[in-house]
């Protein structure tokens, strides 16, 4: 008989699949991971768990699939309040005959704040325990975050002409590395610089970004190549392509985060893998707004890692991460003209490890491996629409629905439980909604 004594645990969940993303396709049936002081410290058989580890609580899920908390690598949380006030019109008529007009009138803090509340809840509901988000007002956003006991990256956003936020790029640039130094010691809020795109914010603010973000440690996150149009018009006034002209400003690097990258030349794909920079692929919000379509079997065969965002609910108009991989993945075949194309277990890595990879947080998050945060799904695969079950990574990819997420932990902390938001009130957030839904309703 052992004389060992048992490891100590705050929580130990039992589940039928526990699906860690690395290595890459890995499925343990019938095994259970501990969790302590917020990060996962062991991952073992059921059956050796019982002996070898102490917990305070514990918890059976019998038919359910661990994965690690979703990660949202692209969206503008507070836009959820605009959800469904711009369909079917292309991106350039979108934005500036209707989400502009729209934020000049109502974007101010408690705006942001309600409608990232909206966005948390939502993303919360659907798996999701981190997301990296690009609009005004981010402080809001991070006291929103914080609350939910969810993790966030706030790319602050950087513009030359003003607004609301700011006046200039250098009053943008001034608030991000502010918001930089209040949070730099959070577990859960993370900063990032964001200028808008290579058509919104000339050389010498983007300079200086590319400076900062260095002293900083701190990734960039910008929309490149989202539609033909704006890689056309860049060209007749500036003679360069968008991406030519963020490698000579010195742009291009690892903390590069490139949004959308639906018009990339084979010469361009090459550019990104060899600096080491991002994609953020939002196939929804792309097919949506008719921006274009990510080669992303391309990328990937390149070296380049892309990553799942959302996009915001103005142009997609969910944040349903479930969704966008099985988008992801049909997409990417078709695009490939190859069946093979972005297979299930890369296109979970896509919404877990390479997302948390492309916002520098892949050391802590992104995977269920022992070391890294307890941001943790659970979802419940006895449902009629995931049955017959053979494979429940390829069940989670082309089958699930969030409807089927039972239980969200972020850092150890349940945040979710059968449909039940554990750290925000339900009803406070649709009071807001509906109070703005009236107000929206009335200026249009």
């Amino acid at each position: 008989m052992s004389t060992e004594k048992p490891i100590q645990a705050d929580l130990l969940i039992h589940a039928k699949w526990i699906l860690p993303v690395v290595p890459t396709g890995t499925v343990l049936e019938d095994h259970a991971l501990a969790i302590r002081n917020k990060k996962i410290i062991a991952i073992t058989a059921s059956r050796d768990a019982e002996s070898s580890i102490s917990a305070t609580t514990n918890i059976h899920l019998d038919s359910h699939a661990l994965i690690p908390g979703l990660v949202n690598v692209h969206g503008h949380a507070a836009m959820s309040l605009l959800r469904g006030i711009a369909d079917d019109i292309p991106l350039k008529q979108w934005l500036e005959q209707v989400v502009w007009p729209m934020e000049s009138k109502f974007v101010s803090a408690e705006f942001v704040r309600q409608g990232a509340n909206l966005a948390i809840a939502e993303m919360i509901s659907s798996g999701t325990t981190c997301f990296a988000d690009m609009y005004f007002f981010p402080d809001e956003v991070a006291r929103a975050a914080l609350d939910a006991n969810m993790r966030v990256q706030l790319a602050s956003p950087v513009l030359d002409f003003p607004t609301i936020w700011a006046q200039d790029a250098e009053e943008y640039i001034h608030k991000a590395t502010e918001l930089h130094d209040n949070y730099r010691n959070s577990e859960l809020v993370h900063t990032a610089f964001g200028p808008h795109a290579p058509y919104t914010v000339s050389d010498q603010p983007l300079m200086k970004i590319s400076t900062l973000a260095e002293e900083l440690d701190v990734p960039i996150h910008m929309h490149v190549h989202e539609t033909a149009q704006e890689v056309e018009e860049a060209v007749q006034t500036d003679g360069r392509r968008p991406l030519q002209r963020l490698a000579e400003l010195g742009l291009l690097s690892p903390r590069l985060i490139c949004v959308h990258a639906t018009q990339l030349l084979d010469t361009e794909i090459e550019l990104l893998a060899a600096h080491g920079a991002s994609v953020a692929h939002c196939p929804e919000s792309n097919l949506k707004l008719a921006s274009g379509l990510c080669q992303v079997a391309k990328l990937l065969d390149a070296g380049v890692n892309v990553a799942l965002g959302t996009d915001g609910c103005a142009s997609n108009n969910d944040l349903d991460m479930f969704s966008e991989m099985r988008c992801a993945a049909l997409l990417a075949k078709i695009v490939a003209a190859d069946a093979s194309a972005l297979p299930a277990p890369q296109a979970l890595e896509l919404a877990t490890i390479n997302a948390a990879r492309a916002l520098g947080l892949d050391a802590v998050i992104g995977s269920l491996e022992t070391g890294k945060y307890a941001d943790i799904t659970a979802v419940n695969l006895d449902r009629l629409n995931t049955m017959p079950l053979y494979n429940p990574v390829s069940q989670l990819v082309y089958a699930a629905q969030a409807s089927q997420v039972s239980h969200v932990w972020c850092g150890g902390r349940l945040i979710f439980e059968e449909g039940e938001l554990k750290t925000m009130d339900r009803d406070l957030i649709r009071e807001s909604v509906m109070a703005w839904q009236q107000k929206i309703e009335q200026a249009r």
